[in-house]
């Protein structure tokens, strides 16, 4: 087994699979975790809460890392899909916007055993200036620029109430952060090389309240 060098081979990978991807990793390291070594694309499915078939396509656009009637080597599918998704190595991540919520990603320890690295954390509260969280200072948001030219950051985070998210999302651009988690319940214009991707509490809960009513409507039917 080899790793693939086309350079093509990335772009070939559909977004519904590449969405997958950090599910199935998140299986393999329980996986791992737990002692098994070896596992069927049933059992990893099961894991994930995909069904098999749809599974096996997915790591079919990655290489043929399974062996018949074995299964897949969990420790190196597990790096194959790290490397695959660029988590093998330690992404700079600055977050801005340190309220109850930034708080709670900076105090998230997954980032660093999932390959990101909170290098910073920025409000432009004066208040907050003196806070340390999760060991890392608050400094003042007019530092994002500094900060990004320091730890070449690719990933910024955007924490803040909405009316402030489009000037943050600006002046990371403007810095050359390409890629942006937004937890502000709004939508950003940004250009077409830099890739958002919004988290909305609010409307995955409006989502299951409308699964709610249906099930509440249909057993009163």
């Amino acid at each position: 087994m080899t790793a693939r060098t086309s350079p093509e081979s990335a772009r070939d990978i559909p977004e519904a699979t590449v969405a997958r991807l950090p599910v199935y990793l998140r299986a393999l390291v329980t996986l791992s975790e737990s002692g098994t070594v070896t596992c069927s694309s049933e059992e990893l499915a099961v894991a994930a809460g995909v069904n098999s078939a749809k599974l096996r396509k997915d790591l079919s656009y990655l290489g043929s890392y399974g062996t018949r009637g074995v299964g897949y080597d969990v420790d190196y599918l597990r790096y194959q899909i790290a490397r695959e998704i660029g988590v093998t190595q330690d992404w700079p991540v600055v977050i801005v916007g340190i309220g109850n919520l930034g708080q709670a990603l900076a105090n998230y320890s997954g980032f660093r055993s999932r390959g990101f690295r909170v290098v910073a954390l920025l409000d432009a509260n004066p208040d907050r200036h003196d806070e340390v969280v999760a060991g890392i200072d608050v400094r003042p948001f007019d530092h994002l620029e500094q900060i990004a030219r320091d730890h070449a950051v690719a990933i910024g985070v955007i924490a803040t109430p909405a009316v402030a998210a489009q000037d943050v999302a600006d002046r990371m651009v403007a810095c050359g952060i390409t890629s942006i988690l937004n937890f502000a319940p709004t939508v950003l214009n940004v250009p077409d090389q830099v890739d958002v991707r919004k988290v909305d509490l609010s409307i995955e809960l409006q989502i299951l309240a409308y699964h709610e009513q249906r099930k509440t409507h249909g057993a009163a039917g």
